[in-house]
């Protein structure tokens, strides 16, 4: 009776010592794959945000030029990609002699002369024939499709110059919603030339004059 007890008392630590070993093996594994497989993640989709904010750039810079104006919100915004058009112009040099009065002679006018070519939709120019466009508004990751960018249109005063501005964004919260809540507290932390600084991906600036991101080159490299 006494060896049975001992016996099943052997087996029990020895099961509670693999399960021990177990545990501390994978919380091992967890910690050095952890951050791998976190930071392998974050790049990917970082990508693909970064990619739908390029197309809002494109999109953006285009209004400007044609309305002289930053779209406010994405439903004018996609109104103008599918129905804006460009007007193609060609700037030359030209010069012609025009007669002054207070010289009494002839004398040479330099000008520049703005021919129009044509005209061509935005849409053709900017995104072919994609429709992509019509979705930009949404974060481009699975399992947040309904999240929307925030997006902001301004005039500021820069230099005693009124100058529009605007800006998109999107807190790092969605687009890493699944992902571990004290490594993403880290990302929402991060200050480096090599990461996207703060806690949200950013297109354009309501103080400054620009339409870069605050996300490093890298991800300029990859896609145009």
């Amino acid at each position: 009776m006494f060896y049975t007890k001992t016996h099943t008392m052997k087996i029990a630590i020895q099961a509670v010592l693999w399960i021990l070993i177990v545990f501390f093996s994978y919380k091992i594994y967890d910690s050095i794959n952890g951050p791998i497989n976190f930071n392998k993640t974050k790049n990917e989709r970082y990508a693909q945000v970064i990619d739908r904010l390029k197309d809002i750039r494109k999109a953006q810079i285009a209004h400007k030029d044609v309305k002289g104006i930053f779209a406010n919100n994405f439903d004018s915004l996609i109104a103008f990609v599918d129905t804006g058009i460009f007007t193609l112009v060609q700037k030359r040099d030209s010069s012609y002699l025009e007669y002054d009065k207070v010289y009494r002679i002839d004398m040479l006018r330099e000008v520049i002369v703005i021919d129009t070519l044509g005209t061509v939709p935005v849409k053709d120019s900017l995104f072919g024939t994609s429709l992509e466009y019509k979705k930009m508004a949404f974060v481009p990751i699975r399992g947040v499709e309904d999240s929307t960018f925030q997006i902001k249109a301004e005039i500021i005063e820069k230099n005693d110059y009124k100058v529009p501005v605007f800006e998109v964004k999107v807190s790092k919260n969605i687009v890493l919603f699944d992902q571990n809540k004290d490594l993403l507290k880290q990302e929402n932390e991060t200050i480096s030339v090599d990461g996207v600084n703060g806690p949200a991906i950013i297109l354009g600036s309501l103080t400054d004059v620009s339409t870069n991101g605050n996300w490093p080159t890298i991800f300029d490299a990859a896609k145009q």
